[in-house]
């Protein structure tokens, strides 16, 4: 395999970069590769729930498609958790960076929020602040972001409700992670 002749970025040159570009391209081409197997993984991941962390994705897409959303918002309801695993304690904050190129800054800022936004359902159980959404009040996304939490993600831990498969899913998250890439990020 051809590889760069620098030790250091600084004393590289336009052949080495190139040779580089040529590596990230392909690189970039399988993104929607792995982020399903990311997602897979969620299938093991936290326990404690009536289903898995995977299961709660596919059901949250599946709510989100069942309702009329467009491809884009579908997608990133599926992967709204991906960042569970290596990321808890900021894990919309992840799922929100994986998806920027690809997707608007509305989505993005609803998988950005939807962590802040879900502590809603439990904060309250604690003594603590269930209304720390409140201080987006006015944002432009605002609202889409309580509908995303409450009409979906809260509700996606049913062992009874009847899940689309993954693989309904996939072509969907191959066409969003292999358009162009908006200059957002």
């Amino acid at each position: 395999m051809k590889q760069v002749k620098f030790s250091q970025m600084k004393d590289g040159d336009k052949e080495d970069y190139d040779l580089l570009s040529n590596f990230e391209d392909k690189h970039i081409n399988g993104t929607a590769d792995r982020v399903i197997r990311v997602l897979k993984s969620l299938d093991n991941s936290l326990g404690g729930y009536k289903i898995s962390r995977l299961e709660h994705s596919l059901q949250t897409a599946s709510r989100a498609k069942r309702d009329g959303s467009d491809e884009e918002m579908i997608v990133a309801a599926l992967l709204h958790d991906i960042g569970d695993e290596i990321a808890p304690l900021n894990h919309s904050e992840l799922a929100a960076s994986v998806l920027k190129p690809f997707v608007s800054e509305k989505t993005r800022w609803i998988v950005e929020k939807h962590g802040l936004f879900q502590t809603y359902y439990y904060n309250h159980h604690y003594g603590q602040d269930r209304n720390l959404r409140d201080k987006y009040v006015g944002h432009p996304h605002f609202e889409d972001t309580i509908n995303f939490c409450h009409k979906w993600d809260q509700a996606s831990f049913d062992p009874n409700y009847k899940t689309m498969p993954l693989e309904e899913f996939i072509p969907m998250v191959g066409r969003i992670f292999n358009r162009e890439p908006y200059k957002n990020y």
